[in-house]
This record gives C-alpha cells, sequence and structure tokens, in this order.
C-alpha cells in the first residue's frame, strides 16, 4: 500500500540533516575523548585532562546508547538481528490495534462525544453563520453548482428511458377501462356529472338560440328545387323555434328526460368499463392509438429537455427564483435556528441522539478501520513512514544524550576526586 506523499523528500532531507547534526555530536565527543587519552599518554598531564576525559567518554556512551534506542524503534542496529529491535516493524499490527483502541475509547465515546457537541453550541453557531446574507448566496451559488454538475453528468439516454420505463409504460400497462369505469362511478355517486350536464344544456340553449341563420342555409340547401323560398324561410324559422323551446326545456326542467337519459348513459358506460368486455376491449384500442402517438412516445424525450433546460437557466441566473429560493430558506432557517431555543434543543438532541447511535452500533466499525489500513501498511514502508514524522525530533534525543551523558560523566568523575583524592 503506497503510504509516500509529496512532502516526504523534503522531510528524508530534514531528517538527513538532523542525523548528520547528531552524528557530528557523537563525533565531537570520540574526538575530544581521543585526545584526552593521547594526552594522558604523555608524561605529566594537566589535571584537567581527566575531567574532560570523562565527561567526553560519558558522551559517547550516552550518544551510543541513545542511537541505538531511536533506531531499535525503525530497524536493527547496524543490521544485527539484536532482540527487541525494529519494533516497529514487527509490532505494526499490534500498534494498529492498539490505537483504534485508544481511539475508540478517548475519541469515540457517547459521553465524551455528547458532552462535546453540547458545549460546541453548534445549532447556535449554525444559526448565526446561515442566516448571514452572504452565507446564504454562498450556500445557494454552491447548491446551484451542485444541481448543474449533477445534471450534467445524467445521460440524456438513460434519463429519458427511466422516465419512459417508470412512467409512460407503466400507465399504458394496465387495462384503462375499469379503473376509468371506478373512477366515473364513484363521481357519479357524488353527482359531480351536474355541473357537466348543466354546462352542456346552457351551450346548447345559448348555441339554439343563434343557429337560425345555420338552420335556415340547412333548410335552403336540402330543399326541393321547386319549393318556394318563402316556404323555406318559414320551415326554418319553424324549425328554430322548436329547437328554442325545446333547449329551454332541458335547460330548465332538472328531470327533463333527455338530462335522466344523459345521467343513465353516464351510469350504463361506467358499469360497462368496468364489466363489459366489448367496451373495454374499444378502450384498449383507444388506448393503444393514444400511446403510440408520436406525441406520446416522444413525451419522455420532450419532458426531460424542458426540465434539463429550465433548471440550468436556473442554476446560471443568480437572480433566478431557484436560487433566490435558496438564499431565503437558508436565512429563514438560521433566524429560527438562531432564535429558537426550542429548536436549537430539538436539533442538538437530533445531533447527540444521532452520533450516540452511532457510536453504539459502529463504533468498533470506526476503529477497525484505523487497525485494519495500518495491517494493510507495508511493514517497510510503514516504518520508513512514521521515522519521516517523527524521527527529526528523535534526533534530538541522540544529542540530549551525547550532552547530558557528557555531564554526568563530568560530574560522577569530579565528585569521585573529590572523595579519593
Amino acid at each position: 500500500m503506497q503510504l509516500m506523499d509529496l512532502n516526504d523528500e523534503a522531510k528524508r532531507r530534514d531528517l538527513r540533516k538532523m542525523k548528520m547534526f547528531s552524528l557530528a555530536f557523537l563525533a565531537v565527543a570520540a574526538s575530544i575523548y581521543l585526545y584526552c587519552r593521547y594526552l594522558e599518554s604523555q608524561e605529566d598531564p594537566a589535571g584537567w585532562v581527566s575531567f574532560l576525559r570523562a565527561a567526553s567518554e560519558a558522551g559517547v556512551v550516552g550518544g551510543l546508547a541513545d542511537w541505538f534506542a531511536v533506531t531499535a524503534l525503525f530497524k536493527r542496529p547496524m543490521g544485527l538481528p539484536i532482540p527487541h529491535t525494529a519494533l516497529i516493524k514487527k509490532k505494526k499490527d499490534q500498534l494498529g490495534e492498539n490505537l483504534g483502541t485508544f481511539v475508540g475509547s478517548n475519541f469515540l465515546s457517547r459521553d465524551v462525544v455528547t458532552q462535546r457537541l453540547q458545549s460546541a453550541e453548534l445549532p447556535k453557531k449554525a444559526g448565526e453563520w446561515l442566516a448571514d446574507p452572504a452565507h446564504a448566496d454562498r450556500i445557494a451559488t454552491e447548491a446551484a453548482a451542485m444541481l448543474r454538475a449533477f445534471v450534467m453528468v445524467l445521460r440524456d439516454e438513460d434519463v429519458q428511458q427511466v422516465i419512459d420505463n417508470t412512467l409512460v409504460k407503466r400507465i399504458a400497462e394496465p387495462k384503462w377501462g375499469p379503473p376509468l369505469g371506478k373512477i366515473l362511478s364513484e363521481l357519479l355517486k357524488e353527482n359531480r356529472q351536474q355541473p357537466v350536464i348543466e354546462l352542456l344544456c346552457d351551450r346548447a340553449y345559448q348555441w339554439a338560440l343563434g343557429s337560425q341563420e345555420t338552420i335556415d342555409r340547412i333548410v335552403t340547401r336540402d330543399s326541393p328545387t321547386w319549393s318556394p323560398k318563402m316556404v323555406d324561410l318559414l320551415v326554418g324559422e319553424k324549425i328554430h323555434r322548436e329547437l328554442v323551446e325545446f333547449a329551454w326545456k332541458v335547460r330548465s326542467d332538472p328531470e327533463h328526460e333527455v338530462r335522466v337519459a344523459a345521467n343513465q348513459f353516464l351510469f350504463d358506460f361506467a358499469d360497462d368499463l368496468q364489466n363489459d368486455e366489448t367496451t373495454i376491449a374499444k378502450a384498449e384500442r383507444i388506448k393503444t392509438e393514444l400511446m403510440n402517438r408520436r406525441e406520446v412516445t416522444g413525451l419522455a424525450s420532450a419532458a426531460w429537455s424542458l426540465v434539463k433546460k429550465m433548471i440550468l437557466e436556473s442554476v446560471d441566473d443568480p437572480k433566478s427564483t431557484l436560487r433566490l429560493k435558496i438564499r431565503d430558506s437558508v436565512i429563514s432557517f438560521g433566524e429560527r435556528l438562531k432564535d429558537d431555543a426550542a429548536l436549537r434543543t430539538k436539533v442538538e438532541r437530533w445531533m447527540t441522539d444521532g452520533a450516540g447511535y452511532v457510536i453504539d452500533n459502529y463504533a468498533h466499525e470506526i476503529t477497525s478501520i484505523i487497525s485494519d489500513t495500518v495491517a494493510k501498511w507495508d511493514a517497510d514502508e510503514a516504518s520508513d513512514k512514521i521515522e519521516l514524522q517523527v524521527g527529526r525530533d528523535l534526533q534530538f534525543i541522540r544529542i540530549n544524550g551525547t550532552v547530558v551523558g557528557a555531564l554526568a560523566g563530568l560530574s560522577i568523575h569530579s565528585i569521585t576526586h573529590l572523595l579519593f583524592a
């Protein structure tokens, strides 16, 4: 599993510099020790030489000991199979498990998370942030951008197929006769047809009043050539008068036989749509003819094209109704969240309950991400990665070991000299 990132090379250079720096401390201490041993081999060396030699000798020992300790964390010192070295490589999986357990116990505890959420006052802060018009504009802009991206990702053919399969074909699959007959029966039981019949009667009467010219034209056209024009006009006038009188009776009498017949026809038609196979078959033929029309077969394409155009125009226009509505809704919700203590309490309870549910049911799965991820790491690469992160600071242990060792050696030699001189 690849763990390196773009900053690793810079960290590697810094680690190399710190290693050379700590090694320089050790080399200086070793050089001083060797020089002091040289001076002590001469006749009558100065008194201070023994003190400097003791300090440098202890510094070399401290530096080497801490070099071994730091190196043993990541690799075998000098490649030697010394026990309890290369600890990171050997204990990588155990380290991941312990880290996951630590996170689960100290960070994914219901009490810790609940207390943190309550102390953070997130609903109030969120309300103040949302109520700011500038932030609301930003949310509206981001929402529009996300909506545009979502629409552009969708393939027109796929959307059209979904619309066709879920809407057009679903409408055409069942028989239309029985459900239409049932709907019509319910409407008739509630007398919903009466306003329609009233409208038809009124329109028929209005048409009859103005039908004189039409009737005269028909009578003149269809009468014998030998019929006098005066007779044709009298016949037309008689027909018009009778037609107007008949239309008036139908219009003014709710119990007129024409109305009764119309009502009975509707009831019979509703029953036939549900039970008469011939009527149901006719309804199916009408349905088939209707669904095969070009206007219907192209419904999915036309609908999606229109919706897509409307969405893109709305998201691109900062003053569109869609973006202004989003902005106003965000501000309104932010104001409520900021000023309504009951709403804030409710939102906070949702958050804590939701976080508690996740922790109670999925904490192990969450922490297992850490242990599983560490388990997948290559041991050598993981050790190298960890050394890059903390190795530079660990080099100060080597430096401190050299310095502290030198001071300790000097102190011990000084105390020994004072006691046994």
